[in-house]
């Protein structure tokens, strides 16, 4: 952590809607005149896309049919610990760009599939990582100790799997079979490497909705946001004003003394309120240093 130079780190699984998150932080970035370094979890994956079908071929044959991005291990997360380490004493540092498609491939000038090459931050307020292991601890590195506001985004499950299904059919042409198998092999990595950063998260946003997904691989439509709830958990609720919260936003309500539940369309409503003053004051104690 840094009060010089302040780290935010939303984590959250594919299709667990980080970008979207990522939007409104981009929105309160933009009002309150924040200047961000971005950095994405795919630009420090440890293979591209064709050595990772290698590499999942050859663990395979090893016997291991479960090896997937969620895994640590196919991640550069000593590079990553080493650009936040960096951030945090002097506010410079590096990243780079996968390319996910030819859309970004023309943008970038790259194959699909394949990195950037790295490059230099610019001037920044603050950096602002998104992606699947902003809070990983392992026996190597502890990302989770340099970030100053963690942020995780975890819709249930069914739901998390439906956005995917969804995501890639449309956007990627994968079939639903397709898109099953990935989930299927994702779940042991899933478990091990994702699903314990929540714990070290200073907030969770959890959309949770309020009609049938009982089978997400035959659902037709994504749930609507009027079609959920936001259960949003603080891991310590000194200082948060819940009152006023419950006042500004219609139909919300306590189910815990550190959780609060409002409907699943005021998300960015709630966001705006809840991480302005936080972002503010991660500015301010900045500037006083500076």
């Amino acid at each position: 952590m840094s009060a010089k130079h302040p780290i935010i780190s939303i984590t959250g699984s594919s299709g667990a809607g980080t970008t979207s998150v990522k939007r409104i932080f981009e929105q309160i970035f933009r009002r309150e005149k924040v200047e961000a370094a971005f950095i994405e979890g795919d630009a420090f994956h440890r293979y591209d896309r064709a050595a990772m079908k290698e590499k999942v071929a050859e663990e395979e044959r090893k016997g291991n049919p479960n090896f997937t991005h969620f895994n640590a291990d196919a991640n550069e997360l000593e590079t990553l610990d080493e650009v936040f380490a960096e951030y945090g004493r002097k506010g410079t540092g590096r990243t780079r760009t996968y390319v996910h498609d030819d859309e970004e491939a023309a943008i970038y000038g790259c194959a699909p599939g394949t990195f950037t090459p790295w490059r230099d931050f610019d001037s920044s307020d603050l950096l602002f990582y998104e992606g699947l292991h902003g809070c990983a601890v392992t026996d190597k590195v502890d990302l989770a100790r340099h970030a100053d506001l963690k942020i995780g985004v975890v819709p249930v499950i069914n739901l998390e799997w439906i956005q995917k299904i969804h995501r890639d059919r449309s956007t990627r042409g994968y079939s639903t079979e397709a898109v099953m198998d990935v989930i299927l092999r994702r779940m042991p990595d899933y478990v091990r490497h994702i699903v314990p950063q929540f714990a070290l998260t200073n907030i969770n946003f959890q959309r949770v909705p309020i009609v049938d997904t009982s089978n997400p691989f035959i659902a037709r439509w994504i749930p609507t946001p009027d079609e959920s709830m936001l259960v949003i958990r603080f891991a310590n609720p000194r200082g948060i004003d819940f009152p006023y919260l419950l006042s500004m936003i219609n139909n919300s309500f306590m189910s815990r003394a550190n959780s609060i539940v409002v409907p699943g369309n005021k998300l960015d409503l709630a966001m705006q309120l809840i991480l302005t003053p936080l972002i503010l004051q991660l500015i301010e104690r900045r500037r006083r240093l500076t």
